[in-house]
């Protein structure tokens, strides 16, 4: 869309999950948007795995929900499996995941991004950022245009410098087939920031009929699950299964006889990869003895022609791939769409900015999303959202969002970004919240309702809907405190192998 006018409140570079989040907040708070991308229609795209949720990661969805955020809500829309993992352990530490129809999903925040009132997307590349009076004044766009702004949000994801790597071949791109961003970088090193690169990777892409399914595991996702949002009032999902295989002795000769093709080994990669989540060339040489590693095969949207290879992360020449991966049984007659490849591209250590996600050198300048050295879906909207919410009360001069690590995942995030160094990809985990035990995917509305309604991030019925779980929540906690005599008790404690009672005790004594 051609905006009517060059000014706007807020304008917003890049279009991923931090993008949209940080868009759809500052126009809900009443602000005019611009969101400058390069490609319109891959507003909301998922990257890489075809899931939303996972341990931490699906408190990170539950904490963006109760702040506004749409993550949740577009996840309950395009969701094709849900998984409670953790089941093992207590309750505190449930999380909450999802595989997602990924073209459902982008369509659904395209969607929503585009009936937004005051939000105009720009199709554009933004090569230097203006500056007046020790602050950001607007941006300027390759084609020579300006635009004028109050707040800039940057979340440009890999796509600074963005350089792919399939073993010997090199391409300069944000993520393969879309072009590579370049200026910003060059624009904020003018301006006094530093930075550094970091590298990520994805796995090939297989052909869907190619795969003989009979020879792997089937994984289902839960009969009865639970959506994300605490909004979605129609809930279904397909409950498509994924599948499972595994590498096997003549892969891992393969790969191995083949390693020196890998540029993780060659010396091309400069930029540090994520250690949760190596590549499978790293794998077989970290752990030398072992003879398989799993693969799980997820199914990229509904119907669809091709699956997502999670645990084949690699940078490895395609042929190597093919060879790799046709000596598995399941996958003897695979055919690759896409090899999978590995991307090194620039971020800004996020040590430069406040907890507020805002610069500390330059007022009125936001960063969000992998910019700052993340990974992962969830992380990049979490950024956005915070960045969203802090920008727009900085235009309207009200006071910040703070989060604490007391409170929120999100909160742990921030302050680990912010006063910590960050030498590789930052992906959230529980052992990194020291309150993990209270911050639970099912309490987000108790520990977040006081921002939400501070910052009008929701609707009068929205918190109403929340503030009614609360209540509920304390009326059954208040009446653990009723103490209940033998006769009442000993007649479920029987029931449950459990020794009697002789006297009077409060239920809670009881439950412990």
């Amino acid at each position: 869309v051609k905006p009517s006018s060059p000014f706007f409140d807020v304008i917003v570079v890049g279009g991923g999950h931090a993008g949209a989040e940080a868009s759809l907040v500052c126009v809900k708070l009443g602000l005019s948007v611009s969101l400058v991308t390069i490609n319109p229609r891959a507003v909301g795209r998922m990257s890489c795995n075809p899931s939303i949720g996972g341990l931490a990661k699906g408190q990170l969805v539950r904490e963006i929900d109760v702040l506004g955020g749409v993550m949740g809500r577009v996840s309950d829309i395009s969701a094709l499996q849900y998984k409670m993992l953790n089941r093992s352990k207590g309750r505190a530490v449930w999380s909450p995941r999802a595989q997602i129809d990924k073209r459902r999903y982008e369509q659904e925040v395209l969607r929503r991004v585009s009936l937004s009132e005051g939000l105009s997307v720009l199709r554009g590349e933004v090569v230097k950022i203006n500056t007046s009076g020790g602050g950001v004044s607007g941006v300027v766009l390759l084609s020579g245009e300006k635009l004028f702004c109050r707040a800039l949000i940057i979340t440009c994801g890999t796509f600074l410098n963005g350089l792919i790597h399939v073993g010997e071949q090199k391409t300069r791109a944000g993520r393969m087939g879309e072009k590579h961003s370049h200026g910003i970088t060059e624009s904020l090193h003018s301006l006094g920031f530093s930075s550094s690169r970091l590298k990520t990777g994805t796995p090939p892409r297989i052909k869907t009929s190619s795969i003989d399914f009979s020879k792997c595991s089937v994984s289902p996702g839960d009969k009865d699950p639970s959506p994300f949002s605490y909004f979605t009032s129609v809930f279904t999902s397909p409950n498509l299964p994924c599948y499972i295989t595994k590498t096997n002795a003549a892969s891992h000769k393969i790969i191995n006889k083949n390693m020196h093709l890998s540029p993780m080994f060659t010396g091309d990669i400069v930029g540090r990869g994520p250690r949760y989540c190596p590549s499978i060339e790293d794998k077989i040489y970290r752990f030398p003895k072992r003879d398989e590693h799993y693969l799980y095969l997820e199914p990229e949207w509904h119907n669809s022609n091709q699956v997502y290879l999670n645990g084949f992360s690699t940078s490895l020449p395609m042929s190597t791939q093919i060879k790799a991966l046709r000596v598995v049984p399941a996958l003897k007659n695979l055919e690759l769409l896409r090899p999978g490849y590995a991307i090194e591209y620039d971020f800004f250590p996020p040590s430069q900015l406040k907890i507020t996600l805002e610069s500390k050198a330059l007022s009125g300048l936001f960063l969000a999303g992998q910019i700052n050295g993340t990974s992962g879906y969830e992380e990049a909207a979490g950024q956005g959202l915070v960045a969203g919410i802090n920008s727009a009360m900085f235009v309207l001069n009200k006071r910040p969002l703070l989060l604490s690590r007391e409170d929120s995942y999100l909160g742990v995030m921030l302050d680990d970004l912010t006063t910590k160094d960050t030498l590789e990809p930052y992906r959230m985990f529980t052992s990194r919240a020291e309150y993990r035990l209270l911050l639970r995917y099912s309490n987000a509305e108790r520990r977040l309702i006081k921002h939400s309604d501070k910052h009008n991030l929701l609707t009068k019925a929205e918190l109403s809907l929340l503030q009614k779980k609360i209540d509920l929540t304390r009326s059954v906690i208040d009446s653990t405190r009723t103490s209940l005599g033998p006769k009442a008790l000993n007649r479920v404690l029987r029931k449950k192998g459990e020794p009697p009672v002789k006297q009077k005790k409060p239920i809670k004594v009881i439950l412990k």
